[in-house]
């Protein structure tokens, strides 16, 4: 069937500092024109009616391939953990390349070692001809600092960026909570915050050391953030990520023993999401994601210490996105830099800006409109969301993939 061109009149165009009124024009797949003077004949036509136009979110870790979730919350592509497999060989990411076509982009990310056991290094070359878009340690960081250099060292050499979890597991072993009163008076077993930031920098030290590029997947503490803070000033090719958990909840969200906030990392004391909603602001975190592993009832429905870490976060990244727009810590345009334009950068795609050339992965977002979070009516496969009752506002009306309609 043939695509026809795309002509989106009446919007409001996330390509600047601000929403701005303007149309634009996808023919082939790409995005043609923004504010074109002439169409041309047969084109599709869509009112946006004041609606913000913005790039398809590009959902940088998630842990399944979950489609219904992800067109719900404006997501046009998604770079999955190695975690389900794992992801360690090439004809594992050839397959979970194609997990979400027609009408959603896969972007797998190879596992650095064998069985992501840490051990031994994975064939990380023969996974990016593939279709490996970036190398990942997993749920876990690599313990040993020398597979850590080598595969830094191997990844950069093939231009992937290596994203890596940042927790020290001499710290965190049994632990379900960050330390502090709210673990305390609950009676988990707890770790220290600096569990973190001691990762952070042995794997600064090595990516340095090696001159490879390197993403820290979620960065949830003060320390950690001033170690990334001091990285970047050095002129390091580093980036880090968070999830709306860590900027939203503190540790008290566990106050109930609820497990839907059970966590990887945890969440952490008040003081430390105050230090995270500052890092979005000033610039230093380059990503939000949504963390995505939605967990059935057998892995929740459990006493908190035993159930599974992890949040169904996909339908909810967008509506807390914009919540942080409107809370005034981030403009419009800082947040689809969060969103799309940082993942595309560090996946190496084409796409992630409203700008001619790229691929038209679009969204319509009805910024304003109120819907209450409810776990039990979630598109997700689970719904452990710990966001579970929180009224939000704002949507994704419509997504188009490559000029293609597909909600």
């Amino acid at each position: 069937m043939e695509l026809k061109p795309l002509h989106i009149l009446n919007a409001r165009l996330i390509d600047g500092d601000a929403p701005r009124p303007g149309s634009l024009l996808a023919m082939d797949g790409r995005i043609a024109a923004i504010d074109p003077t002439e169409v041309p004949e047969g084109i599709e036509a869509v009112d946006a009616k004041g609606q913000w136009l913005a790039p398809g979110i590009i959902d940088l870790g998630v842990f399944a391939t979950d489609k219904p979730a992800f067109h719900f919350g404006g997501i046009t592509r998604a770079a999955l953990m190695p975690d389900s497999g794992p992801l360690d060989g090439a004809g594992l990411v050839e397959r979970a390349a194609k997990g979400g076509k027609p009408d959603l982009w896969v972007h797998p990310l190879a596992a650095a070692t064998k069985g992501l056991e840490g051990k031994e290094l994975a064939e990380i070359g023969l996974m990016k001809q593939a279709g490996a878009r970036a190398v990942a340690t997993g749920r876990a960081r690599i313990a040993d600092a020398g597979v850590m250099r080598r595969v830094l060292a191997y990844a950069a050499s093939l231009g992937l960026v290596t994203i890596v979890h940042a927790e020290d597991e001499g710290l965190t072993a049994g632990a379900v909570a960050t330390d502090g009163e709210m673990a305390t008076r609950l009676g988990l077993a707890s770790a220290p915050a600096i569990a973190e930031a001691i990762a952070i920098a042995r794997d600064l030290c090595l990516a340095e050391e090696v001159g490879a590029p390197i993403h820290f997947r979620q960065v949830t503490t003060a320390r950690g953030l001033d170690l990334i803070r001091a990285a970047k000033a050095k002129g390091l090719p580093v980036t880090c990520g968070i999830t709306p958990a860590h900027l939203f909840l503190s540790d008290t969200a566990i106050g109930d023993f609820r497990t839907f906030a059970r966590l990887s990392p945890p969440l952490r004391s008040e003081d430390d999401r105050h230090a995270c909603l500052s890092a979005i602001a000033d610039g230093t975190i380059d990503v939000l994601a949504s963390g995505h592993d939605p967990r059935g009832p057998e892995d929740k429905r459990l006493p908190f210490a035993e159930a599974q870490p992890g949040m169904a976060g996909a339908e909810t990244l967008l509506a807390m996105g914009l919540q942080l727009v409107r809370d005034g810590h981030i403009g419009a345009a800082r947040l689809f830099d969060l969103l799309a334009a940082n993942p595309a950068r560090l996946l190496g795609l084409e796409a992630g800006r409203i700008e001619p050339g790229l691929e038209a992965d679009l969204i319509l977002i009805d910024e304003g409109t109120p819907w209450q979070v409810d776990a039990k009516k979630m598109a997700a496969w689970a719904g452990n969301t710990p966001f579970d009752g929180m009224p939000v506002q704002g949507r994704a009306t419509m997504l188009w993939k490559g000029g293609q309609r597909i909600r």
